[in-house]
């Protein structure tokens, strides 16, 4: 499970086999053994003591930032796997490897974003021919990025070509199917314009850790990207990875709001736009761990969502030394 931090002065310390939080209404204790990551998204104190007891029991310490973006990981010290996958991670991004993973993860990205749209037809039936028209394009797209062959440099921009305008038709078709108070005019980042935005964003945060600790556990390089280029101090990869993902969010989000859970007391506004504040946060956050921890069918077994981010990560790390 993730333990999420989301009260302003809440204190995190370690009692006996417990992580204990103080909060000024009442105190909280969860066992250690049952916790996966350590989330704060808010003003805290954390002892020592809770440190040293999340790096023995492999527990990272993710802080969010106001749009859900981690700017800080407490993570232990060692590798924790061999140099050799790095090495060949390096060498694919040069190959064929490197394009063939990088076409499975997109086709998984707009495949997601199709199931997603064909759920919305049957509730929808004035839109149903709508919809129907974007999961024809998108199939189009899904074919085209397919159908790409040679190396990563030779197709990137064919390759972001194709998902920048899958993902405009894709976002058009979600916000006609919103309510009318919450619909978009297109994505929108830091600060986003509108609420749907605001709290899609923070879900892409909270991916983008989860996302990242998958391969960093599977010894992967965060920063060896394939199809996003290596600019200074960017987790590329991560930013790969994690497209085939994004439709889990999306689908989390758009459930917020057509379920009239988020409502307007969820927002602050900023200049220029809006961010979620601590009830909006809560609702979200507590959405999405449910739904990471919803079991689904996976090698011909019931396994957790988050389980199975992670167990692609080390196929991944084993497809890349052929072990």
């Amino acid at each position: 499970m993730q333990l999420v931090i989301n009260n302003f002065g809440a204190y995190l310390r370690k009692h006996k086999d417990m992580f204990l939080i103080m909060l000024d209404e009442k105190n909280v204790e969860v066992p250690v053994i049952k916790v996966d990551n350590i989330w704060i998204s808010t003003s805290a104190l954390v002892s020592t003591d809770a440190i040293h007891c999340a790096m023995e029991n492999n527990i990272d310490i993710v802080f969010l930032d106001k749009y859900g973006d981690p700017y800080a990981r407490i993570w232990h010290p060692n590798l924790g796997s061999t140099p050799l996958i790095r090495r060949r991670q390096l060498e694919a991004s040069t190959k064929d490897k490197g394009i063939d993973l990088v076409k499975t993860w997109t086709r998984k990205k707009l495949q997601n974003q199709i199931n997603l749209l064909k759920k919305l037809k049957k509730p929808r039936p004035k839109q149903q021919e709508r919809l129907e028209s974007v999961i024809s394009q998108l199939k189009i797209y899904y074919q085209k990025i397919n159908k790409l062959e040679g190396v990563i440099e030779e197709n990137r921009q064919s390759i972001l070509g194709l998902e920048g305008i899958s993902s405009r038709i894709y976002f058009e078709a979600l916000s006609e199917s919103l309510p009318k108070k919450w619909r978009f005019d297109g994505r929108s980042r830091r600060p986003a314009k509108d609420p749907f935005n605001c709290t899609l964003n923070y879900g892409y945060g909270v991916l983008y850790s989860v996302v990242e600790r998958a391969c960093i556990l599977a010894g992967l390089d965060p920063y060896i990207g394939f199809l996003h280029t290596d600019d200074y101090n960017k987790k590329s990869f991560v930013f790969d990875v994690i497209e085939q993902y994004r439709g889990h969010v999306d689908e989390t989000v758009l459930f917020l709001f057509t379920r009239k859970m988020m409502k307007d007391n969820c927002f602050d506004s900023v200049e220029g736009g809006y961010v979620l504040n601590d009830c909006g946060k809560k609702i979200l956050m507590t959405t999405l761990n449910d739904y990471f921890d919803k079991q689904v069918m996976y090698k011909r077994k019931k396994t957790k969502l988050r389980n199975i981010i992670q167990s692609n990560c080390y196929c991944i790390a084993n497809e890349l030394t052929g072990t």
